[in-house]
């Protein structure tokens, strides 16, 4: 999620700094100070927060290549290209990425942004129907043209499986009884109507709650919805294939489903394989592919107080070694 402060095009990209610091590194800086031409990747493109600092910093013979399946991105996408001619976006999942680096003639890049999850002008815009604060249609796709909405299944799906989703995708411990209530309170068509539901299977609370009761309702129907637990361990995949020795691959999630996925992809990357013991093997380090860049990274706390949405994003990185 490309986190913003206000809505609309007003955008404020998260982790913006550390983002670039791990992308363009000290080893594409030559002595005169300016910067070895490259490719890069940003596969969540947005509203382009990221990718007009990373065209900033980029020289003129460089590319980059954005990616995003909202359509209202693809607008914001068009119109950058056509400002910045190193600039060229697609409308694609993250599943897409090598496809589309092989209809572009492009073998290799030296830098893949993830930014995973839903965006702010997506939560803002209450027609998209991901957001529980405000009325408006359940729908949840991120691109509306393509697979059903959220109503559609919720309003058709077994008991059991809508129990499994909330679950699964949202880690919901009132997934049973949430999913009664989803059952009681068709037809639903309305982010209220979801939201309701919800309410009326969860207990009321004394204190000061911190979280809406829905947050992981909303979060794991639009996970499923999406297909996104898929498409990550795509970007993750692919998004490291693409890679060229050096290069890195940064992803910024923002809830622990997101993060646990990643940590574990890395970690797998990064580390050699594990062999019988007493078997006299040398250089396993010859096998590892990745080799991580750091730990976990967290917004700061002035960025958190300028953008409260910021606050549960991490950024994790890990570069390329063979």
């Amino acid at each position: 999620m490309s986190a913003a402060v206000g809505q609309n095009d007003h955008h404020e990209p998260v982790l913006l700094h550390e983002v670039l610091a791990t992308l363009i590194r000290s080893e594409h800086i030559q002595e005169d100070g300016s910067i070895v031409p490259a490719t890069f990747v940003d596969a969540t493109f947005g509203r382009g927060g990221h990718s007009k600092a990373l065209l900033n910093r980029l020289p003129a013979s460089s590319k980059l290549i954005g990616l995003d399946r909202d359509p209202a991105a693809l607008v914001a996408g068009h119109k950058l290209a056509q400002q910045d001619s190193r600039f060229s976006i697609c409308q694609a999942r993250f599943s897409d990425l090598q496809q589309v680096l092989a209809e572009r003639n492009v073998n290799q890049v030296q830098g893949v942004l993830l930014d995973v999850g839903v965006s702010s002008p997506q939560l803002d815009e209450p027609a998209r129907g991901f957001s529980f604060s405000a009325q408006g249609p359940l729908d949840m796709r991120m691109n509306p043209a393509e697979g059903i909405s959220a109503a559609q299944w919720l309003n058709s799906a077994e008991e059991s499986e809508i129990t499994k989703v909330l679950w699964m995708y949202g880690e919901e411990r009132r997934s049973k009884q949430i999913a009664r209530a989803i059952i009681e309170g068709r037809p639903l068509s309305t982010t209220q109507d979801l939201a309701n539901a919800v309410l009326k299977a969860s207990p009321r609370s004394k204190g000061l709650q911190t979280r809406h009761p829905a947050t992981r309702t909303f979060q794991a129907v639009r996970i499923f919805i999406n297909e996104e637990s898929t498409e990550l361990d795509q970007g993750l995949r692919q998004g490291f294939d693409v890679l060229a020795v050096g290069g890195r691959l940064s992803v910024i999630s923002f809830h622990s489903l997101e993060d646990r996925k990643v940590k574990h992809a890395f970690r797998q990357l990064s580390q050699p394989p594990k062999m019988p013991r007493r078997l006299p093997v040398r250089n396993l380090e010859s096998a590892v592919a990745g080799r991580l860049i750091g730990g976990a990274t967290k917004p700061s706390l002035a960025e958190v107080s300028a953008n409260p949405r910021s606050r549960s994003a991490t950024l994790r990185v890990i570069e390329r070694v063979r």
